[in-house]
């Protein structure tokens, strides 16, 4: 790889590494786990370099590939009790308290990726869409759906959980 390539992949990692490691902990809800799927999706990202400069936006192909691996191998493995990410700052430093933690803990894995992405990462509903592999519909319906669990389990009404749920 030459030396102009590296330093273009380094910025992207560096670019990019954190904010998907924070979304991957929270589909995963377990660190050392949403490590090893962030760190695979960038070697799968420096194998295919050559061919992922041409991409307009590499970062979001290294996203993708982190977070279907995560929803894959949270519907395939028992999910670790919410509680174990408290010791980690990734998820944790954009959630405002314990209790919302918790709550997101206990939704599905697509629910907890369709939130993690479009609440903490700020994406819109139709980049979610793509980086899930789902339609925009399904992506709002995971939204209501996570919404309607949060405001149930932390006893608020959907309006007040729901905020500015329509961008």
């Amino acid at each position: 790889m030459r030396k102009r390539d590296k330093d273009e992949f380094e910025r992207a990692f560096r670019s990019a590494y954190r904010p998907v490691l924070q979304t991957v902990s929270l589909v995963l809800q377990d660190r050392g786990r949403a490590e090893e799927v962030t760190q695979d999706a960038f070697v799968r990202l420096y194998e295919r370099w050559g061919g992922a400069v041409a991409y307009e936006h590499p970062e979001a192909w290294v996203r993708k590939v982190a977070v279907r691996d995560a929803i894959r191998r949270a519907n395939r493995e028992r999910v670790v009790p919410v509680v174990a990410l408290v010791d980690t700052q990734t998820a944790v430093d954009r959630l405002p308290d314990l209790d919302l933690l918790r709550a997101v803990g206990a939704l599905p894995p697509k629910q907890r990726a369709a939130v993690a992405l479009h609440y903490l990462e700020d994406l819109p509903v139709d980049q979610v869409a793509e980086l899930m592999g789902v339609a925009s519909a399904t992506v709002r319906q995971h939204l209501f759906k996570a919404r309607s669990k949060l405001a149930e389990r932390l006893g608020e009404t959907l309006e007040e959980v729901a905020g500015d749920a329509d961008r």
